[in-house]
């Protein structure tokens, strides 16, 4: 579908009759705030903002949009890397004033709303004692995080967000609104399930929820860069010991100017090791016992934390407004040749804000049968290593991409293949979002062409239709 010339003015008093919402362009009240998304490196401009109050204001503003050839973005938690949630002379379709949320205690489910935030749902579903597996960043949209795949600290316990993603709401390209579950329009939940945004604007989400908290047990331990290697030595043999009912992850970062740490490690280059206990402090200590053992962290932080603030503990290494960038990488190892590479290309960050998390997989994730949903990545990939660069100026930016670029040609000679996460890229192009779909691409066509075979929703990892 040819996009209308961006100079051309789109009819907000026209849209706005048939939209129940806020619409608002450029210079009009709403619009500012509709079009703030996190990454500052992004500066498109949408022509018109639809914030869309129910399914029927998504269909109306898309089917406004197909009769004026404009292009679509959709906006739901605005914090993606891509910037996808603006276009420039088109459409925004804006979820956010989209936040209902219920929980049924008895089947251990959650309804949300596709405007929904994680810190949101968390507050709503720890009420209850309950989570969905979600991600590492409270402000991070529920949406494009489920709809990529979704990994996080419960990812063991329970396996991706998408994995527990059991129903939807769907508004399609020519305004109708479907469900997709189990039972009624199967193929459509499969997509969902870790394709992307290609298919629709998901305007309700149904998850199965996991009994989690209110309080967990953390373990973090901080170690200089000398210590490297000595870390991921150790870590590799060690997280394979470690129970399903569990988070670990590891990171190269910049020590936070916390309480906990000492100030004279503040913004000082550190590796972490992070081990998160789902039962009682006494399990706890025994799981982290062999760290204390066989290393020595220069910082060290025990303590049970509730579940939500584990959630909220790395939004400071991702504040809003910031430019970013990222790259990220499988490996079905961590081998000597891949930690040699880490230690080196750490080293080199600039920014005290860029951040590689090294999440490691394994326990749900791994049993979780790979036919059941469109996430490509294979479930025998032991780690995914995201090499994150944040500036805080654009004057910083160049460089600091440049070293995530580097940092992952590097790294990619260890991974496995050049496909990656689709969650964490910010570039993309046909052959490497083919790449990391594999098998399950032209399933993923097909689906394509019966649900947006004018590739409407292209603002996303895109899948082309079948033709």
């Amino acid at each position: 579908m040819e996009s209308m010339a961006k100079n051309e003015t789109v009819d907000v008093t026209e849209l706005q009759r048939r939209v129940a919402g806020t619409v608002a362009g450029p210079g009009q009240p709403g619009y500012d705030d509709a079009v703030n998304i996190w990454n500052a490196a992004i500066s498109r401009r949408p022509a018109v903002v639809a914030s869309c109050a129910s399914s029927a204001d998504v269909a109306a503003a898309l089917v406004f949009a197909r009769e004026r050839n404009l292009e679509v973005s959709v906006r739901g938690g605005g914090h993606n890397y891509a910037g996808f949630a603006l276009c420039d002379g088109g459409l925004m379709i804006d979820l956010t004033p989209m936040k209902a949320v219920s929980v049924d205690d008895d089947a251990r489910t959650a309804r949300c709303g596709g405007g929904i935030t994680w810190g949101e749902l968390d507050a709503a579903t720890q009420a209850h004692g309950l989570a969905v597996p979600g991600g590492f960043i409270s402000k991070t949209g529920v949406g494009g995080l489920t709809l990529g795949g979704g990994i996080g600290w419960l990812t063991r316990l329970a396996g991706l967000t998408a994995d527990n993603l059991i129903g939807a709401e769907v508004v399609t390209a020519d305004g109708r609104v479907v469900h997709a579950s189990h039972t009624e329009n199967p193929d459509l939940l499969w997509a969902l399930r870790g394709g992307g945004g290609n298919f629709g604007v998901v305007t309700e989400f149904e998850f199965r929820l996991h009994p989690v908290g209110p309080v967990v047990q953390l373990g973090l331990f901080l170690f200089s860069p000398d210590q490297g290697r000595e870390l991921f030595r150790f870590a590799r043999d060690y997280v394979e010991t470690l129970p399903d009912e569990c988070g670990v992850f590891m990171a190269g970062l910049s020590a936070p100017p916390e309480p906990f740490v000492p100030a004279e490690l503040h913004f000082t280059p550190v590796f972490a090791l992070a081990v998160v206990g789902l039962r009682d402090e006494a399990e706890h200590a025994q799981l982290i016992a062999p760290i204390k053992e066989a290393l020595s962290p220069v910082v060290e932080m025990v303590t049970p934390i509730p579940y939500i603030g584990l959630q909220q503990m790395f939004d400071a290494s991702a504040p809003w407004g910031m430019h970013n960038y990222e790259k990220a990488a499988y490996l079905a190892e961590l081998t000597d040749g891949a930690i040699d590479t880490i230690i080196e290309h750490q080293a080199k960050k600039m920014s005290p804000l860029s951040f590689v998390p090294i999440f490691v997989l394994g326990g749900a994730y791994r049993k979780a049968n790979e036919d059941a949903g469109a996430f490509g990545g294979s479930r025998d990939f032991r780690y995914v290593i995201n090499i994150s660069a944040t500036a805080m100026s654009p004057e910083d930016y160049d460089a600091e991409r440049s070293w995530s670029r580097q940092y992952w040609s590097a790294l990619v000679e260890h991974a496995v293949g050049v496909g990656s996460y689709v969650n964490f890229m910010t570039e993309y192009d046909e052959d490497r979002v083919r790449n990391s779909y594999g098998a399950k691409y032209e399933r993923l066509r097909q689906i394509k062409a019966a649900y947006d075979p004018d590739n409407l929703f292209h603002l996303n990892p895109n899948i082309p239709p079948a033709t």
